[in-house]
Formats: structure tokens, C-alpha cells, sequence
């Protein structure tokens, strides 16, 4: 009698090519993955964390409260006499919170470095009792964990400006993966799709199948939302990605380019209560916002000399979305333009939201806790893809 002959169905040229290119990327860029996923995750939470660690320097005394504030001019000049610093004060930070101290940043960058610590030539953060004039706490931001942690995660600590392709690269291919991914695990029937949504581990004892089952159903749940913190990512790397982004939204591919304003009163001598002048009209336009931004030394973020004094208004604490924007005449402090969040562009509006979208803060507490919670299941898909491809590995060296 003659035995009969099983055939295994031929698997499709998909799933076969989607196997090889999961593998191949995998193998490839698996340790990166594990890296930037794991640093992202550890970084979700950092407001909450330094909320609470620095909350004395935060908090101003409740009895210094009744006082009026201190001019911005003579907090920033006790500052720099304490702080006595060969850089000067970049920034101030105030909040609309009464209770809650401002915050004095310095911030440089050196343009020749090649790594995140001698790009960054200071990175300090000052809180100051704006009533009294009292430094509460005095943090060197350039050595804290989570700015040590956004510069792996964004650069690998490499230099920022070209860091960013370094981890941008396998930040794409990650995207294949995931897509490479879903295609791997679609189930083939009715019968098959019980076994991908959940775990059946009643009469499964070896590791391997547990291993297999942690990557196949974890990376199925969370690969969803880790297409979308991967293109929010890689939004901030590749300009054609964040051009695609305009032309979708707003139907051009640049965002609109902020015209110079000419300072009418730039013959006139600078008034020394410029920053009270603009602080002032801020609160008075802009009073339930969360804290608005004033640079304070006449750069920009690039280093370039600002023509006037740009005011960036936060609408909720620890998010970016919702951001509106004054400029100001540098001399005389008179307000020059309102530029509304209302008033934005699609595209505008997106490209303020797209931080808060990467790390989950868009959607609140709960946005933070599926982010960190996807981010997890992202750090663990490389080791659990390692570990199925290592036992693959020893059961063919076995037979052979």
C-alpha cells in the first residue's frame, strides 16, 4: 500500500518576499529599533516625573505670592550676576499660574560638532521667584536623563542636524517591517485567526512557541500605533515627508513663510521695560493660556539676529498643538502682528501638533499611558524577532 503524500500549500509571493524583507530589515537595523523605541518610551512620561522631582523649584513660597512681580530686565540681571555664565540668557518661560515660578534658559549650540555634548554648549534651566527674585533651582539640562535620552532617541547622540538620518534610515525600514508584519500574520481562514488574536498556551510548554506567540500577537496590536509614531518621526527627519504632509493638508508644499516685519520705531532708544511691555500685553490677549515664551539675547533658534521680539503662547501645559504667536517691536515694545492658533493653516496647525502626536500628549494621560504602553511592545518586537530567527537557527543546525 502505497503511503500518501501531504504537500504543504505554497505560500504566496507576499507573504514569501514579506518574510525575507521582515528578516533581512530585521536583522539589519534590529539593535537601532531597540534603542530609539526604548529611549522613546523611557521619555514619555518626563513631564509628569520632573513635575514632581522638581517641585519645590517649581513652586513658589505662598506668602511671596501678595507681592508684584519683579521687572523681567532685573530678574534676568540677578541671574546672570548669580549664574555668572560666559553665555547669556537665552530665554524666560512664564507661566499664567501665579503659584509657579519663571523659567531663566540659557541654551547655545556649537555648529562644528559631531556629538550631542560638544554640540550642545550649555543647556541650563533656571527657575526664579519672580516676587523676591530668589533662585529655586538651578537644573544642567545638558547632562539630565531625559534631554540625554531625546538626543539618542533623535540622533543616537550624534550631531542633531545629521544624527537624525542616522536613526531616520531604520526608522523607515521599522515602518516595512510593520507593514511586512501585518502581512505575515493576516490569517489564512477562520480557523487559523483564533490563534492571532490571543494567546492559547493551555498545552504549549517550549519557549519557543511562547517567544513566537509574544512577537506575533504583541507586534499585531501594537503595530497600528507604531506606524504612527513612525511617521510622526520621521516627519521631523526627511523634509519630503513633512512636504507630503503640507501638500495633503494645505495644498502647498512649504508652510508659509513669516514675513519681516520692519521695526517702525527702530530709530528710537530701547526701552528697558520692553519685556514687561510684551509680558503685559500677552496675559492681556492670551489670559487662559497655559505660559508663553520671550527670547531674551535676539536669536532664534538657528542663531540668527531677530528683527523684532517673537512671543510664542502656549495654549495647555505640556503640550505644543495649540500654539499662538505675537511679535513685538524691539525697541519699543509695540505689538506688531496676532497670529491666532485659529488662524493657522492646516498645515501650520499639524506641523505644531506633530510633537504632541509622536509622544502621545495630543491625546492626554491616556494618549501617554497607550504611547508608553506601545512603546514597550516596539522595544520588545526586536528581541522577540531575534529569539524566533535564533531558533530557527539551532533547529536546522540540529538536522544537519
Amino acid at each position: 500500500m502505497k503511503k500518501k503524500h501531504y504537500h504543504k500549500k505554497k505560500v504566496s509571493f507576499t507573504k514569501k518576499w514579506s518574510a525575507k524583507l521582515h528578516l533581512w530589515f530585521g536583522l539589519s537595523v534590529g539593535i537601532i529599533v531597540f534603542i530609539v523605541a526604548l529611549t522613546g518610551t523611557m521619555y514619555v512620561f518626563k513631564d509628569e516625573i520632573q513635575n514632581v522631582l522638581r517641585k519645590d523649584a517649581i513652586y513658589v513660597k505662598a506668602e511671596t505670592i501678595n507681592q508684584n512681580p519683579l521687572s523681567i530686565q532685573v530678574l534676568k540681571e540677578k541671574v546672570s550676576l548669580e549664574m555668572n555664565e560666559k553665555y547669556p540668557v537665552s530665554s524666560i518661560e512664564i507661566q499664567l499660574d501665579k503659584n509657579k515660578s519663571y523659567e531663566f534658559l540659557y541654551y547655545e549650540k556649537n555648529k562644528k560638532a559631531w556629538n550631542y555634548f560638544d554640540e550642545v554648549l550649555i543647556n541650563k534651566l533656571v527657575y526664579v521667584n519672580q516676587y523676591t527674585g530668589e533662585i529655586t533651582g538651578i537644573y544642567n539640562e545638558k547632562y539630565d536623563l531625559f534631554p540625554i535620552l531625546k538626543a539618542i532617541h533623535w540622533s543616537l547622540l550624534l550631531k542633531s542636524d545629521w544624527g537624525k538620518y542616522v536613526v531616520g534610515i531604520p526608522t523607515v525600514l521599522f515602518i516595512f517591517m510593520l507593514i511586512t508584519g501585518i502581512i505575515l500574520w493576516w490569517p489564512k481562514n477562520k480557523k487559523a485567526r483564533k490563534g492571532r488574536f490571543w494567546f492559547s498556551w493551555e498545552n504549549v510548554k517550549t519557549w519557543k512557541r511562547k517567544n513566537y506567540d509574544l512577537h506575533n500577537v504583541l507586534g499585531f496590536y501594537a503595530s497600528f500605533l507604531a506606524l504612527l509614531m513612525s511617521i510622526t518621526g520621521i516627519y521631523f527627519a526627511y523634509p519630503y515627508v513633512k512636504n507630503t504632509f503640507n501638500l495633503t493638508l494645505s495644498g502647498s508644499l512649504d508652510l508659509p513663510k513669516e514675513k519681516e516685519i520692519k521695526s517702525p520705531d527702530s530709530l528710537m532708544i530701547k526701552n528697558t521695560s520692553v519685556f514687561d511691555l510684551t509680558a503685559q500685553e500677552t496675559r492681556k490677549l492670551y489670559p487662559t493660556s497655559s505660559s508663553f515664551r520671550i527670547p531674551l539675547n535676539g536669536k532664534n533658534k538657528k542663531g540668527k539676529e531677530l528683527k523684532n521680539i517673537p512671543v510664542t503662547i502656549y495654549g495647555q501645559e505640556g503640550r505644543y498643538s495649540e500654539r499662538n504667536t505675537l511679535v513685538f517691536d524691539k525697541y519699543s515694545g509695540k505689538l506688531l502682528k496676532d497670529k491666532p492658533h485659529q488662524k493657522l493653516s492646516n498645515a501650520e496647525k499639524y506641523a505644531n501638533a506633530n510633537y504632541d502626536i509622536h509622544t502621545g500628549s495630543y491625546f492626554g494621560l491616556f494618549g501617554k499611558i497607550l504611547w508608553f504602553i506601545t512603546g514597550l511592545i516596539c522595544t520588545s518586537l526586536p528581541v522577540t524577532g531575534f529569539l524566533v530567527w535564533w531558533g530557527k537557527q539551532k533547529k536546522q543546525g540540529k538536522k544537519i
